[in-house]
C-alpha cells in the first residue's frame, strides 16, 4: 500500500507493507520446529487421540494416523511451527495428565527439533 500526504510546505510519501507481506517476511525469518510425540506403553490410542484433538485440533482420522505412527516408529511429528509455539505445545503435552488406565504415571513425552 502506498499513501501520499501533502501539507502546505512539504509532501510525504509513506510505504506501508500489506499484512500478507508482513506475515510472509516474518515466516521467512523464523525457523520452523517440529513437535514430536514419543511412544509410551502407559497410554492408550484413545488417550492419544483425545489429547491431539484437544491440544492441536486434529481430526479423528489424523489422530489415528499419528497414534499408529508413534506406536510403529517410536515417534511422530504432530505439528510444525515457530520455536515459541512448538515449546508451548510441547509443554501442553507434558501437562496434559495421565491416562485413565492402571499403570499410567503421567503425561506422554514430547520434544521439539529444528526443521532442516
Amino acid at each position: 500500500m502506498f499513501s501520499f500526504q501533502q501539507d502546505e510546505d512539504e509532501a510525504v510519501a509513506t510505504i506501508v507493507p500489506t499484512k500478507e507481506r508482513q506475515a510472509e517476511r516474518q515466516a521467512q525469518r523464523q525457523p520452523k520446529y517440529n513437535v514430536l510425540l514419543w511412544d509410551s506403553d502407559d497410554h492408550t490410542f484413545e488417550y492419544v487421540g483425545k489429547m491431539l484433538r484437544e491440544l492441536f485440533g486434529h481430526e479423528k482420522e489424523q489422530c489415528q494416523k499419528i497414534a499408529k505412527q508413534v506406536d510403529a516408529e517410536g515417534r511422530a511429528v504432530v505439528l510444525t511451527t515457530t520455536k515459541e509455539h512448538a515449546e508451548l505445545k510441547r509443554d501442553q503435552i507434558h501437562a496434559y495428565g495421565k491416562d485413565d488406565i492402571e499403570g499410567s504415571k503421567g503425561s506422554m513425552w514430547s520434544t521439539i527439533e529444528a526443521v532442516e
